[in-house]
């Protein structure tokens, strides 16, 4: 189960580094968007991953969206890898014979 969320949380990471991306479709008017998507993706970002981290990452989204010319950065991709490869519990278990 644990699995099926984290492939999950990356699919919506995904989709919602697109919809950022968007904005790169409609020069000029595609940066308006940002206004609205901005606050959205942080807000998604702070539900997606909780606590402190989610927090730090909502505000990175919001500020990554609102900014322009910065839509390019995947930042729900970004934190996905954080969260699960970067800084995923490595603990190696040595047994003792």
């Amino acid at each position: 189960m644990i699995k099926k969320k984290k492939y999950r949380l990356l699919l919506w990471g995904l989709l919602f580094d697109g919809i950022g991306m968007l904005s790169f479709m409609i020069p000029g008017i595609g940066e308006f968007t940002d206004l609205i998507w901005a606050p959205m993706a942080g807000w998604l970002m702070t539900r997606m991953y909780k606590g402190k981290p989610g927090k730090i990452a909502g505000l990175i989204a919001f500020i990554e969206e609102i900014v322009p010319g910065l839509d390019v950065i995947p930042s729900f991709t970004l934190m996905w890898l954080y969260t699960y490869v970067f800084k995923a519990d490595k603990t190696i278990i040595i047994e003792e014979s």
